[in-house]
């Protein structure tokens, strides 16, 4: 299936404008697209203590959970940032869960942009296999 990212990334856009970054100034905006379509937003939220902090993918990840959404046909990420950025490591870890193969989209405020794919970007992930005992 081919993407349409245009909505997604307005979305995404539209959520960097929410996003609560005092600290680092690194304002991210993301969307999730649902395997049913809907788009599902979120910004990252900072915390004067750090790592209490949460990124705007894990945000929109949350937010589409708790409508029911288990299933994930593409993340769009926006940045103020001069590259696009991928999901930091902890983001990449939570949407494994859901979607190993998922599209990546990452556009920064100016235009440029990258894609890559989940499973490139963490190659090796901890999934409920890795519980196995036996």
């Amino acid at each position: 299936m081919s993407e349409n990212w245009d909505d997604l990334v307005e979305a995404a856009m539209a959520a960097l404008e929410h996003a609560y970054a005092p600290y680092s100034g690194f304002k991210v905006g993301a969307a999730v697209r649902t395997s049913d379509g809907r788009i599902v937003a979120g910004c990252n939220v900072e915390n004067a203590a750090f790592p209490v902090a949460i990124c705007a993918e894990r945000v929109a990840l949350a937010a589409a959970v708790s409508q029911g959404a288990t299933g994930f046909r593409a993340l769009a990420v926006v940045t103020e940032a001069r590259e696009p950025s991928p999901p930091c490591g902890v983001c990449r870890q939570a949407l494994v869960e859901f979607a190993p193969d998922l599209p990546v989209c990452s556009r920064t405020t100016s235009g440029i942009e990258a894609r890559w794919s989940l499973r490139e970007l963490l190659a090796q992930p901890f999934t409920s296999v890795s519980l196995l005992r036996k």
